[in-house]
């Protein structure tokens, strides 16, 4: 039976549900994977965590350092959050020869480049799984399992926040804003959501699989962003009745000799299955290609899938260290030198709605801005009111258009007499 030793730095939901899983399952882990996983030091500044966790004196701590300086402790699992303290204890772990598990996004996704090349000089193991969607296992995937295939694509719903707050205007016909008070009696929603309705927690997960997708480098500020906040629930009616579901993805595509990486609302069309994936569930879809398109599906967030997939590291690097295995940094190493394109250079389908007088001539003013922009119509509805010159909603299907031609156009239409604010623009996926 090999052993590994391990320290927990941080007892909060995902540090309890660690403990409480290890605690709970060992004797499974060890009969299935021959991995004795022991848990030498765990680390938090509230001392009322050792009680509540019933954790041995010997056990725990307030100390990060007496938790690194164990001579007992190979694996060093960091569960804080945030990105400055996150970074010290994980830059000062590998100084002290420990290799890293982590869960945390927002520090890989900005400082990967800084923390991977120190690990490698040390011949150290990084674990990352938990970082992205939660129990699912969608980094081994792209790392193990797909390692015979270049991939072209990936399109993930990824924030499972937003994704309840989009089933639920979908499903009841409720706004924005009453499906985002239910997520956040229920807990599916922080006090402050920011980070997820924006779409800046998935623009930290897109960021790690995209630079593990394709192997090379990409810079989160480049990474564009849109996010929820503005959609309106007659949006998503509309978007029902011409057969599609709205859903905050995250994408990232290879295109010639760069890739373009973005986080946005998107009309998701009720034949892909992405479509009917609903609540707080995440899922990612893949597209290689030798295996094709393929997805993966599960919880992408709590303490017990999080937990599941920080083990699957802990063990998976126990194997490694604990037998004669060659170390591999090519596993670490970003061989392409991929250009990372301006979103405006993307590719969609468009979803516009126009609030606009209802008089005769509009139609055609704003088909000809759109004609001037190389955009072509694929169908309009207007929606009919009682009382004339009214403004009325005026919803339209594009066919594929540079991103760069729709904003210009959209600018344009806009700023037109004939029309009202509360206009939008939202990109569709039909594969």
């Amino acid at each position: 039976m090999k052993k590994v030793g391990i320290a927990i730095i941080g007892l909060g939901t995902i540090g309890t549900g660690l403990y409480k899983l290890i605690m709970q399952n060992g004797d499974l882990i060890r009969n299935k994977s021959g991995i004795n996983i022991t848990i030498n030091k765990a680390v938090d500044i509230n001392k009322a965590k050792k009680d509540e966790l019933n954790i041995p004196n010997s056990v725990f701590t307030t100390s990060v350092d007496e938790a690194l300086n164990s001579k007992e402790v190979d694996i060093v699992v960091e569960l804080i959050g945030g990105t400055t303290t996150a970074k010290n204890v994980i830059l000062k772990a590998i100084g002290k020869g420990k290799h890293i598990v982590t869960a945390n996004k927002a520090l890989l996704a900005q400082y990967k480049s800084e923390i991977v090349p120190l690990l490698v000089s040390k011949k150290l193991e990084l674990g990352c799984e938990a970082s992205v969607g939660g129990g699912i296992p969608i980094i081994k995937t792209l790392k193990e399992a797909l390692v015979g295939n270049k991939i072209h694509k990936i399109i993930g719903i990824l924030n499972g926040t937003s994704n309840f707050i989009l089933t639920k205007m979908i499903k009841e016909g409720v706004s924005f804003k009453e499906a985002l008070k239910t997520a956040q009696k229920l807990g599916f929603a922080e006090t402050d959501p920011t980070l997820d309705i924006s779409g800046g927690d998935a623009k930290h997960k897109i960021t790690i699989l995209s630079s593990l997708a394709f192997s090379t480098e990409v810079d989160i500020n480049k990474v564009f962003v849109e996010g929820i906040e503005k959609i309106d629930k007659l949006d998503v009616s509309y978007a029902m009745e011409l057969g599609f579901v709205l859903k905050l993805l995250a994408i990232a595509e290879r295109v010639d000799d760069g890739i373009i990486v973005g986080v946005h609302p998107a009309l998701v069309s009720e034949k892909n299955p992405l479509a009917a994936v609903n609540w707080e569930d995440n899922a990612i879809m893949v597209y290689s290609d030798f295996l094709g398109k393929s997805m993966y599906y599960g919880k992408g967030a709590g303490a017990n899938p999080t937990s599941s997939a920080v083990v699957a590291d802990i063990v998976d690097i126990a194997l490694k260290i604990k037998s004669n295995y060659e170390y591999n940094p090519k596993v670490y190493s970003f061989f392409n030198n991929l250009k990372q394109l301006n979103f405006e250079e993307s590719n969609y389908r468009y979803y516009f709605k126009f609030n606009v007088l209802d008089r005769p001539g509009i139609l055609s003013k704003i088909s000809g801005i759109l004609g001037n922009h190389n955009i072509s119509i694929a169908s309009v509805i207007q929606k009919e009111v009682e009382e004339k010159n009214e403004y009325v909603p005026l919803i339209m299907l594009t066919h594929r258009a540079l991103e760069k031609n729709v904003r210009n156009a959209f600018k344009e239409i806009v700023n037109l007499k004939e029309v009202k604010d509360k206009n939008a623009i939202i990109r569709v996926i039909d594969d």
